[in-house]
């Protein structure tokens, strides 16, 4: 079968990119042809039809009067849609599966792939379909459904992106084009939801409710995997350091508990500063920042660490640290909210927390650390276990051919 994959960025900036090059590396050890799509990076990992990617551009980063030039672009990129069309002339694919495509590629490339008659599946690794940011999130750094049960003009009332009125214009119309111009039903014959949170939000909508469809992310060679059951003598946050991902709450809950207590924080984003100021003013000594890590050693990270923090307070679907974490057969303490209590079973893979309550999160740290020996290695078998079951590059390979060929048949 000859499968096109469709996603902004071709390296892994975040866990959308990860999972779309998983997604492309599994395809091709089964034996399956990918034909890939993206924009084109000094950043990006190799790719056999990089020449057909879309032009490089910044838009962050551009002043306010080229970033109203440039607003069309944000919209519809007359090049994505050239581009695709020439690639399909050339590789003819059977079908398509598209991760992450506003902003970037825009809706230009459905018409195309609808013109090829193309079936095409959606991964839904955000809220795109319901909320014009992404994340039911507002720009108070809230969780906010205003858009599902109201207007969407809340994105711009509320300055939801970025607290920027450009860019949450920009989102407003974004959405209203894809979801009133170019209606999902017309072109996606399949919906994934990577998370049954995701699935039971977006089953809200009628007209998407028929194509959708849930499959967890998955974990790539999970039997190649060297676990560890022994007890670290850390904690382990990796990931984003930005607001919603519960950050002040961890290094407050920090503070409450015993200072012989570790947690060790790996990641960059806008908080870090403020995260490091933090650890100096406050004297935050239990808390040791790490930076960016990545390969064998984040690897040897989470292998060397006891519990897994996901410390979320936004809709979450399916983090792909508790992926990971319990790939390696590391118990995760999460925030309850979102995808991330479907994936702990309290007292058996991990523990949950009330969200944002830091009170409560250092008690289940405290009761983490206290764990036997004994009861950890069942705890870390439990996690490992779940993993097999519902994170195999196995099970995920079966189940995704079975949603491609469905789009075949029909």
């Amino acid at each position: 079968m000859k499968i096109l994959q469709i996603n902004n960025c071709h390296y892994r900036r975040g866990g959308a990119d990860v999972v779309y090059l998983n997604t492309i590396e599994l395809l091709k050890e089964k034996g399956q042809e990918v034909i890939e799509f993206s924009q084109s990076s000094d950043k990006n990992e190799t790719a056999l039809f990089a020449d057909n990617f879309v032009e490089y551009y910044d838009v962050l980063n551009l002043s306010f009067i080229k970033k109203i030039k440039k607003s069309p672009r944000l919209l519809y990129s007359v090049e994505s849609g050239k581009k695709l069309a020439d690639l399909i002339e050339k590789t003819k694919p059977d079908i398509a599966h598209i991760h992450l495509y506003k902003g970037i590629l825009t809706a230009s490339i459905l018409p195309v792939l609808k013109k090829y008659k193309i079936p095409v599946a959606l991964t839904l690794h955000d809220f795109s379909l319901l909320c014009p940011r992404n994340l039911l999130f507002d720009g108070a750094n809230k969780i906010c459904e205003k858009c599902i049960t109201g207007t969407t003009f809340n994105c711009i009332i509320k300055r939801c992106n970025r607290k920027n009125l450009f860019f949450s214009t920009m989102s407003f119309l974004e959405y209203n084009l894809n979801n009133n111009f170019y209606k999902p039903e017309d072109y996606f014959n399949r919906i994934i939801s990577v998370s049954k949170f995701n699935y039971q939000k977006h089953s809200l909508r009628e007209n998407l409710k028929p194509r959708l469809t849930q499959l967890y992310n998955f974990f790539p060679n999970i039997n190649a995997v060297k676990t560890s059951n022994i007890k670290g003598n850390y904690f382990l946050f990796f990931g984003r350091l930005s607001i919603e991902k519960g950050l002040n709450t961890l290094f407050t809950a920090a503070k409450l508990i015993d200072k012989s207590i570790k947690i060790k924080v790996a990641g960059t984003g806008p908080m870090e500063e403020e995260l490091k100021q933090r650890l100096y003013l406050e004297n935050i000594d239990n808390i040791e920042m790490l930076g960016y890590k990545t390969g064998t050693d984040l690897e040897k990270l989470i292998s060397n660490s006891s519990f897994i923090i996901v410390s979320s307070e936004c809709y979450e679907n399916n983090p792909m640290t508790i992926v990971e974490g319990y790939s390696y057969g590391k118990p995760v303490i999460g925030s309850r909210i979102g995808g991330i209590p479907e994936l702990i079973e309290e007292g058996t893979t991990g523990y949950q927390y009330e969200m944002a309550n830091h009170k409560e999160l250092s008690e289940v740290i405290t009761k983490a650390n206290s764990l036997s020996d004994e009861s950890y290695k069942a705890i870390s078998g439990n996690a490992r276990e779940f993993a097999i079951e519902n994170f195999s590059d196995t099970v995920h390979y079966q189940r995704l051919m079975e949603i491609y060929k469905t789009m075949l048949v029909h």
